[in-house]
């Protein structure tokens, strides 16, 4: 508890009994059972007396009977009392009656509400008075009380009456009831009690307070509670008072003062018998022949004594009710809140105390400091705190972390929106700076809450593109924690790729750990990219050798880094380091990267030959021949890979390729190579004679075969001269070869097959003279048969021809045998303007626009 007011004696044993009280200004007004209203001024007193109090008035004829109420319209300038069972008004100067309320005879009590009348209008003054059961509601207008509303029927007789809003609340013997000033809707709200009458007061705002015995229930104007839980007394209170931001309650014994938010006991004094109490400008209490004034103690001096008594909600309350420049007041009341966090925090209130530090955009590093092992011992302490902060152990310095961790989450995400402005002034990039700093401080804290309390987070905090963990701060704590696998994606996130290769290597010799073997380092390794393509190499090496099936996955993952590696660099290490990986290094850039390059193709091509020639040997004696390809083992599978990529391919360079390929040797090849040359009489010189093969012949024939392509087009026609006209055996160079002879048998086949694709002429040159027509009969038929058809396609095209032609010319002079005649009455469709000797445009329907006006509206 604190003093929040100060109880002064202003009036003791009077002569008079006290029936009732009201404050205005500086004047007190006094009812008294006995009818007399007596006015007192009270002002600050000068030395030793603190107050100067003059009985300016006393009036014995104010009523008959005793003054039960009175009320103070200081807007309107008037009195209103009820004495008697009547409500007169008086003037608030002279208390000379200005009205008597006749409808009021027999009323019991009385409640005022003065709200803004609207716009320019001044204010609106209500009266509602309780008479026996019915509630009689009037309002000022023209310098007198007027009905306002129609009487609102009760159930019983009202004890005690209060507006709220458009409604007023009704206090009764048992009960409390909620009325509806327009229609006169009634909702019952709760009992009363059973120890005293009700009491009702208004807490501003639209919000009552209704006594329930030890409890004040907070409602609002539909009745409904605004608190959780009701405000509780020590005893029923016999009245209550609304002085923000307390309740000041007249217990039988004594009076005390709470506080609404936080629900608390702030003060408690004995006044005898005290029953009456009035709120102005000033607080007064009276009993049956005393009155005492409540002054309240100096904010600034309540507060100084609740931060003492760490009631800093209170305090901050207060504090805003100081009034001081908004730039002290806002001050004051961060330095307040600062206090409260670091109680919180020392209560080990963590989240509740980190959310006022958040509000505050309190100094990360002051709210890291309260955590031990957080920051150096040394920069640790230079930080002042009000005391020093509680050393957190076990379960509780957990709790501490993880709240402190969503605390720099949201500094975090509070940072990255600001990082993102462009600075453009000095000053502006130094903030950036600063910034950057804090953010380094904020990564490294939140890396250290993590590894504590939940080290599953560590990862994705290091991947972060914008991590800006402090390096070797970082790395200290976490090679302490053995947390290998994160610290190589630290140092990935800072490119210290050598240091994390290194730990990998390291890790990789081990038996346990997510870390060892090769694949973490050729996982590293597939991510980082031509920028680091030296360090790919020379740690590439070790798994190369140890591992060169994985290692080859380091130049062919189907990733964008590994895609974006310089190929021919890939190729010279592997060619250094693993010569067996060079072939299928190329077979998959070519393959499955699409590379056109031909000295990659060049390239396989020749090693493909390498690897054919050193496998090849020479045929058993008496052995068949086998086809190129399909040799048993080794050599079959990789010169079906020779054969399939010479076919394949169209990028290579066969004039290069050629002069490696032995004549003798690899013939098949030497044939696929000058066909691509389009040397194809010696290519077919090779299957015809040397292998003497007319499938392979008649496949290489149909392959290179184009009729658009001049190298090409007589590819049939050269087969037949390979058949019709050998070539010697000398120039075949082929060793061993017996001299080649015509094969009359082949050539007619070609022609019968084939005659659709061979110049007729051409080939009769090319037959001998002595050949019976008997055997070239069915190719003539075909050919004469081709011809003629072909003769009379173009014949039935031609007349075709013609007969669009002549209906092109028929609609040629029909539409020029139309004619448009423009005179003066043919007027424009669009502007409805004469079309004259102006340019226009026609339609097909007849219709003409002016051009001007057609090209507007196109």
């Amino acid at each position: 508890m604190h003093d929040a007011f100060e109880v002064l004696s202003v009036l003791e044993r009077l002569p008079l009994h006290i029936d009732s009280i009201a404050t205005w200004e500086s004047s007190l007004l006094v009812g008294t059972k006995e009818g007399v209203l007596l006015v007192y001024s009270i002002k600050e007193g000068s030395g030793e007396s603190r107050f100067d109090v003059e009985l300016k008035r006393s009036i014995k004829t104010f009523a008959k009977k005793s003054i039960v109420q009175l009320g103070v319209v200081g807007e309107l300038g008037i009195l209103l009392s009820l004495s008697d069972g009547v409500v007169s008004v008086h003037d608030l100067e002279t208390f000379v009656p200005r009205a008597r309320l006749g409808k009021t005879r027999g009323a019991n009590c009385f409640a005022l509400q003065v709200k803004p009348a609207g716009t320019g209008k001044g204010q609106q003054v209500l009266l509602c008075i309780s008479v026996k059961r019915k509630l009689e509601l009037l309002q000022w207008r023209d310098g007198g009380f007027v009905d306002y509303m129609s009487d609102l029927n009760l159930p019983d007789t009202a004890k005690v009456v209060m507006w709220c809003g458009d409604s007023i609340c009704v206090g009764f013997r048992k009960e409390y009831t909620m009325v509806k000033v327009s229609g006169g809707a009634l909702t019952e709200l709760f009992p009363t009690g059973s120890k005293h009458d009700p009491t009702i007061v208004s807490l501003g705002h639209g919000e009552l307070a209704l006594g329930k015995d030890e409890m004040s229930i907070c409602i609002n104007k539909d009745g409904k509670p605004t608190q959780k839980q009701a405000l509780i007394w020590s005893d029923a209170p016999l009245s209550l008072e609304r002085v923000k931001p307390y309740v000041i309650g007249l217990l039988p014994k004594f009076v005390e003062v709470r506080t609404l938010e936080p629900r608390m006991l702030v003060q408690n004094f004995d006044l005898p018998k005290a029953r009456l109490i009035a709120h102005g400008r000033d607080v007064y209490i009276a009993a049956e022949q005393c009155i005492w004034q409540l002054k309240p103690v100096a904010l600034v001096t309540q507060i100084t004594q609740l931060v003492q008594d760490k009631q800093f909600d209170l305090a901050l309350n207060l504090a805003k009710r100081i009034r001081e420049p908004k730039k002290d007041n806002r001050q004051r009341i961060a330095d307040i809140r600062y206090l409260q966090a670091f109680h919180l925090f020392a209560q080990h209130r963590f989240e509740d105390s980190l959310a006022i530090y958040t509000d505050l955009n309190a100094d990360v590093v002051q709210v890291i400091g309260l955590f031990p092992s957080l920051l150096p011992q040394e920069f640790r302490k230079k930080l002042e705190y009000p005391a020093n902060p509680p050393v957190l152990t076990g379960t509780e310095l957990e709790k501490g972390l993880s709240a402190l961790a969503d605390f720099l989450t949201m500094k975090r995400n509070k940072l990255s929106k600001q990082s993102k402005e462009q600075a453009t002034t000095d000053e502006e990039r130094k903030a950036q700076e600063m910034l950057m700093q804090q953010w380094q401080i904020i990564d490294t804290t939140l890396l250290k809450c993590y590894l504590k309390v939940n080290d599953a987070l560590v990862g994705p905090l290091l991947r972060l593109k914008d991590n800006s963990c402090h390096l070797a701060e970082s790395e200290r704590v976490l090679s302490s924690k053995e947390k290998f696998e994160d610290l190589v994606q630290l140092y990935n996130n800072k490119e210290q790729h050598k240091k994390a290769l290194d730990l990998l290597l390291r890790n990789a010799q081990k038996q346990s750990g997510p870390l060892r073997g090769h694949q973490p380092t050729i996982q590293y390794l597939q991510r980082l990219g031509t920028n680091q393509v030296g360090l790919i190499f020379e740690y590439s090496k070790w798994i190369l050798k140890a591992h060169p099936e994985d290692g080859l996955r380091i130049f062919t993952d189907d990733t964008p880094e590994v895609e974006n590696l310089p190929r021919d660099a890939v190729l010279a290490h592997l060619e250094g380091n693993a010569k067996a990986l060079v072939i299928p290094y190329l077979e998959h850039i070519i393959e499955s990267c699409g590379e056109t390059d031909s000295a990659f193709h060049d390239r396989l091509v020749t090693l493909y030959r390498e690897k054919v020639v050193a496998l090849l040997t020479d045929p058993s004696p008496g052995a068949a021949p086998v086809r190129a390809g399909q040799e048993e083992g080794e050599l079959g599978k990789m010169r079906s890979r020779l054969l399939a990529f010479l076919e394949r391919s169209q990028f290579y360079t066969p004039a290069k390729l050629i002069v490696h390929f032995p004549i003798g040797k690899l013939v098949e090849e030497r044939a696929l190579l000058l066909g691509r040359m389009h040397r194809h009489e010696q290519a077919l010189a090779i299957y015809t004679h040397v292998l003497k093969d007319t499938e392979q012949a008649d496949e290489y024939c149909r392959r290179n075969y184009n009729k658009d392509d001049e190298h090409s087009k007589d590819v049939y026609l050269c087969l037949l001269r390979m058949y019709l006209q050998p070539p010697t055996a000398s120039s075949l160079g082929v060793a061993g070869i017996a001299m080649p002879q015509p094969n009359v048998t082949a050539a007619l086949e070609v022609l019968l097959e084939h005659y659709e694709n061979i110049d007729t002429a051409k080939a009769l040159e090319l037959l001998p003279a002595d050949i019976p027509i008997s055997e070239i009969y069915s190719f003539l038929c075909h050919v004469l048969s081709q011809q003629t058809i072909r003769r009379r396609n173009q014949q039935i095209l031609r007349s075709l021809l013609l007969s669009e032609h002549l209906q092109v010319q028929q609609q040629r002079i029909s539409i020029q045998s139309r004619r448009c005649i423009i005179t003066s009455d043919v007027a424009c469709q669009v502007c409805s303007k004469r079309i004259g000797q102006s340019a226009f445009a026609r339609y097909p329907d007849g219709a003409v626009e002016h051009y001007y006006c057609y090209q507007k509206k196109h």
